[in-house]
This record gives structure tokens, C-alpha cells and sequence, in this order.
């Protein structure tokens, strides 16, 4: 039986008896007499659970004060073990999570989350010294924008922003319908659909240079649409129009690949050589060449023959950068 519910049984037995004796307790509750002595030093100092033992009675039972209508009742709010690791992490993830965005929103839910922690066995600052999430690559957004865009998202706004492109170095001004906001490798991006492009189109919070709240209401995007549009190929930046990579790594990679998840619509197979295939749907190349060279010598890209020469390419001008004297 989890803690919590020998709690809720404790309290259920003192609530529904007058007296309950220890007997009783450790019949029902299925614990040594030591552990039943824990769970009411907890319940007692920690929770204020106003629990006595009756001499006459010879029994345990809850202390009723004149000057109290209701007799006690434990705190509204408690999880089960696998509830409270599930808090634990995201009181991790919120430490990380671009607090210079979201720190007015996340402090007030986090002194709540905190403050839930503390009733249970470890405090806060030892789990958050045990329990760590370490980003990378995370570009720095404007809280002012971010603020913006989720009250144009949340109120179906439109939006005039200037974006920075930074593949092309250039800034544009675009009017956007905001459709979804999505956290990608520790960055915010923004899914619109451009009323310039007259297309789905997702943005870069970070690469906002100046965001302004429209009075029009913002066009509406059917979901299946936007998962079409930007889903259903490799990484974020996707397309409708798919080709399928493949790529073959080695055995001694497919030891980490093997039970990696590339895209939901992956496929992947060994050979009789114990070399890892792995098949994606991609639209744009940029950010799959990326993660392929990041692999080195231990992938090789076997089709489109277009992507293997891109990635050849690639090779040619880092080996040319470093035969540099």
C-alpha cells in the first residue's frame, strides 16, 4: 500500500470510529508497528494532524477542541508516488524552462508546486540538487513579445511583426494569424499562417525584432492542416512535399539509434551485418544535414542521392576550412 493511501486510510478510520486501537491500525493498514509509528510522527508534525492516544479508551483517536465546528480533515491536494516524481520533474523543467520569459506566469505556479513538495519525505532545494534538466542551444526571447503573442493566440488575434531571417540576413514585415505556439529543442516558434505568403509559416520567437497587437481577428487554421503542413516531415521547418532519407549507421551506433524516435513516421530495419537503417520523411534539408553530420564517420547517407551530395558538399568545405594553414 502506497504512503499516501495509509494516510487517507488513517485519517478514514479516526474519522469513522471513535476510537481506533493500534491493533486495528496495523491490521488494516498491513505495516510493521514501527512504520505506523512514522506515518503518525508525520501526520502529527508535519500535516498537524491532532491525533491522541485515548488511556481510557485504551485507543487513537482525533483530539475535538470546543472552539473548532469541523473535526480535522487532511490537506485537499495529495499524489501517489508515481504523481509526485511526475512533479518533481516539471518543478525541474520550469527552472530552465526561459524563465526571463515566462518568470511571471511560472513563479506563482511553482511557489504552489514547491510548497506541495515540501510535504513529502525530501525538501525542494535537495530534489532540485538531485533532479537536473540542462538545456542547450536555447536563443534568448523578448518577454514583452512572448507576453504579446499569447494574448493575440489565446484571443484570436492577428499580429504585424518584423522578422529576421537569418539565413538570408534580412528583415521583413509580415501580418500573421498566430495558430499555435511550440517548444522545439529548448526554443519558442511560432505557427502562423503569413497573410503575405498566404501560407502556413513557423517563426522564430527569438527572431522577433518588433511584434503589434491587430484589432482583426485572426483567420483559423484547422489542425489536421497545420500537422500536415508542419509535421508530417523531419524537424520542425517542414513541408508537404516529403522525400524519405535513408540512412544506414554502423553496429556500434545503433547500440544509441536503434530505439531512437527520428520522426513518428520512421521506419528502420537491420542487415545481416548488423548495420541500422533508418528511413525519415524530410521536406527541407538544413536541419536533417545537421543532425546527420553531427554523427560523423558512423553515418552514411544511402538516398536521395540529392541529400547524399549535400551532405558530401558539406564534408568538402569543412575539410577545406581545416586544411587551412
Amino acid at each position: 500500500m502506497d504512503r499516501t493511501e495509509r494516510f487517507y486510510l488513517i485519517d478514514q478510520l479516526l474519522n469513522n470510529n471513535r476510537v481506533v486501537t493500534r491493533a486495528q491500525f496495523l491490521e488494516a493498514l498491513e505495516v510493521s508497528p514501527a512504520t505506523f509509528k512514522r506515518d503518525l510522527e508525520y501526520l502529527r508534525d508535519r500535516l498537524g494532524a491532532p491525533i491522541i492516544w485515548d488511556h481510557e479508551l485504551r485507543g487513537y483517536r482525533y483530539e475535538q477542541h470546543p472552539d473548532t465546528e469541523h473535526s480535522y480533515q487532511l490537506p485537499g491536494l495529495w499524489f501517489n508516488t508515481s504523481e509526485i516524481h511526475a512533479l518533481l520533474t516539471m518543478n525541474a523543467w520550469m527552472e530552465n524552462l526561459q524563465q526571463e520569459v515566462l518568470s511571471e506566469h511560472i513563479k506563482p505556479l511553482q511557489a504552489r508546486i514547491r510548497a506541495l513538495l515540501d510535504q513529502g519525505d525530501h525538501s525542494v532545494d535537495e530534489i532540485t540538487r538531485r533532479i537536473r534538466i540542462i538545456s542547450q542551444a536555447r536563443q534568448s526571447a523578448q518577454p514583452a513579445f512572448f507576453q504579446l503573442i499569447s494574448q493575440a493566440l489565446l484571443n484570436r488575434k492577428r499580429l504585424n511583426i518584423k522578422h529576421f531571417n537569418r539565413q538570408s540576413g534580412r528583415s521583413s514585415v509580415r501580418q500573421i494569424s498566430p495558430q499555435r505556439l511550440t517548444f522545439y529543442r529548448d526554443n519558442w516558434y511560432l505557427d502562423s499562417w503569413c497573410h503575405r505568403r498566404q501560407a502556413i509559416r513557423s517563426f522564430a520567437v527569438d527572431a522577433l525584432e518588433q511584434a503589434d497587437l491587430l484589432a482583426e481577428s485572426a483567420l483559423e487554421i484547422d489542425d489536421q492542416q497545420l500537422d500536415r503542413e508542419l509535421g508530417s516531415g523531419y524537424g520542425i521547418f517542414s513541408g508537404t512535399t516529403l522525400q524519405w532519407a535513408e540512412l544506414k549507421f554502423t553496429p556500434e551506433k545503433a547500440r544509441w539509434l536503434a530505439d531512437e524516435q527520428w520522426h513518428p513516421h520512421q521506419k528502420t530495419r537491420f542487415d545481416e551485418a548488423g548495420y541500422f537503417y533508418l528511413s525519415i520523411p524530410y521536406s527541407q534539408a538544413p536541419e536533417l544535414i545537421m543532425d546527420i553530420l553531427k554523427h560523423g564517420s558512423a553515418v552514411e547517407v544511402m538516398s536521395p542521392p540529392a541529400l547524399r551530395q549535400e551532405v558530401k558538399d558539406m564534408l568538402i568545405a569543412m575539410q577545406q576550412v581545416y586544411a587551412k594553414k
